[in-house]
């Protein structure tokens, strides 16, 4: 009672044939595969936003370490 039968899927199918007719199914189907690319694309540029860049870590220079270390000295 849980999985539907091949039977099942044909009457669904026979359905769908008499509301959209021959005709209107390759066409709602692509409206429908362009949706879900929009919808992809919609998702990918959030990710996108969302994620800041990350930090720029830049090593310390010679002379600050040399400073630093003549300001403990003295």
């Amino acid at each position: 009672m849980g999985s539907l039968s091949l039977m099942h899927w044909m009457i669904v199918l026979l359905v769908v044939l008499l509301l959209f007719g021959a005709g209107k199914l390759p066409r709602v189907m692509g409206d429908f595969a362009k949706g879900i690319k929009a919808f992809k694309a919609g998702m990918k540029d959030d990710d996108e936003a969302v994620a800041p860049p990350p930090p720029q870590v830049t090593p310390p220079s010679s002379t600050a370490t040399a400073d630093r270390a003549a300001h403990d000295r003295g």
